[in-house]
């Protein structure tokens, strides 16, 4: 008599071919057509966990690059003009405020820079962002911004992951895990360490409960980018031999056990990681760049966090012309309190803008060169902005209740100004865009329905946007 309970154990993918008696020679040939010992194109697309899959509906970008200002930029002192901030300079604020990070709410702050007009399109840029400015007309600026947090682990969390909570997947793992990469030798979701890692830490880039495959890789902008990359074998003939005796003896223990997500990980770990001792350091050699495109990223400038960064930006546009999916980029220290102005908001904040600012304009005009920028989503923003009255006398505390995004290139409406804060920059108050829509927009613009990438996990089928999001059709071209 049975358990009314009893399930028989499904098969696995190694016990289902184990009891299959015909097409072994087509499954083989599959197998020889993708191996370029045997014709496939070396560097043609990844397999396993990273081949490429096919998108929901035709994407208008195939690539990211997420230009992470950890800390939170002043929305109001960068994209987000408000006038009446210099006309009650000093006075109380006359609206209601929240509690804040640390609860000290001093009178109205004044921006300390000017703001320009800028393009055909005419859009205010503050004057700490020069050379952004120069390219205003293919951002779409979002100046509705809210979140659920104002603590910045807990938001570095959402921002990334779609939670306040450690242990989910970041937005580069689920990237990756819907469309797979382009690229053979270098990871899928790759973060470019420019000095800073965020709070949070590595939590960030996680992997969460998707396969290991699709964590994020942290690099260094430096030509030794990976520890440990060089070989320690004395020839590449020994290495190689060794790793195929831990991929047989780990398909052994598959084989008696069973597949295995994270042994299945480790194997195609091994042979990624034989792969990137070749790849990477050709990545990182810029030797091939022209004095030009040196210069435009910055890397002659005479301020070392301005070229830290430049590098970050260089590289991530190599990765993305090497088809690898997501690529993060931090921020370098300008030693400061990354754009956590709590004090000091003038030299603060201008000390980052010039690390970045160069940079980044140089990038949107490499990519646009190029014809890569079409292809490739560029993200700007921090977790949360910052309050209009003044912490202390010179600085501004947390406020995620409105601040400031950009977003640039891959399918995105150019020039255009999406949303509205109130006349303090405090508050959002027409199109407010929540973290979950923003990440549900970006998947949209990858070709993916963030509401049909899901994966099980305790219990239900997860996603990036949660039970939540909207694409923000206002800013897709």
């Amino acid at each position: 008599m049975h358990c009314g309970r009893y399930q028989a154990m499904p098969f696995s993918r190694r016990a289902m071919l184990a009891r299959c008696a015909n097409g072994f020679g087509a499954l083989a040939l599959a197998a020889l057509s993708r191996d370029p010992a045997f014709g496939a194109d070396a560097a043609g697309p990844a397999l396993g966990p990273l081949a490429v899959k096919p998108t929901h509906f035709p994407a208008k970008a195939r690539n990211v690059i997420f230009l992470y200002m950890d800390g939170g930029p002043s929305q109001m002192d960068t994209f987000d003009p408000k006038p009446l901030l210099d006309r009650e300079h000093g006075q109380p604020i006359k609206v209601k405020t929240h509690p804040t990070q640390f609860n000290n709410v001093g009178n109205v702050l004044k921006c300390p820079w000017k703001f320009r007009r800028y393009g055909e399109s005419g859009i205010p840029v503050s004057d700490l962002f020069p050379h952004v400015a120069q390219h205003v007309d293919e951002l779409a600026i979002i100046r509705s911004m809210v979140s659920n947090f104002s603590e910045h682990t807990a938001a570095n969390y959402f921002l990334h992951t779609g939670s306040g909570l450690q242990g989910h997947p970041s937005q580069g793992a689920w990237t990756t895990y819907g469309l797979g990469s382009e690229c053979r030798d270098l990871p899928g979701f790759v973060v470019l360490n420019g000095g800073l890692i965020p709070p949070g830490g590595m939590d960030c880039f996680s992997n969460g409960f998707l396969p290991a495959a699709y964590q994020g890789s942290l690099f260094r902008p430096s030509a030794e980018a990976i520890a440990n990359i060089r070989p320690g074998e004395a020839s590449a003939d020994l290495q190689r031999r060794k790793l195929d005796l831990l991929r047989q003896l780990d398909r052994n223990v598959v084989a008696r056990m069973g597949e295995n997500d994270d042994l299945e990980a480790a194997i195609g770990n091994y042979e990624l990681a034989y792969r990137m001792q070749a790849a990477v350091p050709e990545l990182t050699s810029l030797e091939g760049e022209s004095p030009a495109t040196r210069r435009l990223y910055g890397l002659d400038d005479a301020f070392e966090p301005t070229r830290i960064f430049g590098r970050e930006c260089l590289l991530a546009r190599r990765l993305v012309e090497r088809g690898v999916r997501f690529v993060e980029v931090l921020c370098p220290s300008v030693g400061h309190d990354r754009w956590d102005q709590h004090s000091d908001l003038k030299g603060g904040h201008e000390r980052n803008a010039r690390a970045v600012d160069r940079p980044i304009a140089g990038l949107l005009s490499d990519l646009k060169a190029r014809g890569l920028l079409d292809s490739t989503l560029i993200f700007w923003g921090g977790e949360f902005g910052r309050t209009p009255m003044a912490q202390g006398s010179d600085g501004r505390d947390h406020n995620p209740y409105g601040f400031t995004v950009w977003l640039a290139g891959g399918g995105v409406k150019g020039g255009a100004i999406y949303g509205a804060t109130d006349d303090y920059g405090y508050h959002a108050v027409e199109n407010k865009v929540e973290i979950h829509d923003l990440h549900a927009t970006m998947l949209h613009l990858l070709g993916m329905d963030h509401t049909r990438l899901t994966v099980r996990f305790g219990g239900r089928d997860m996603r990036l946007t949660d039970v939540h999001g909207e694409v923000v059709t206002g800013i897709v071209a």
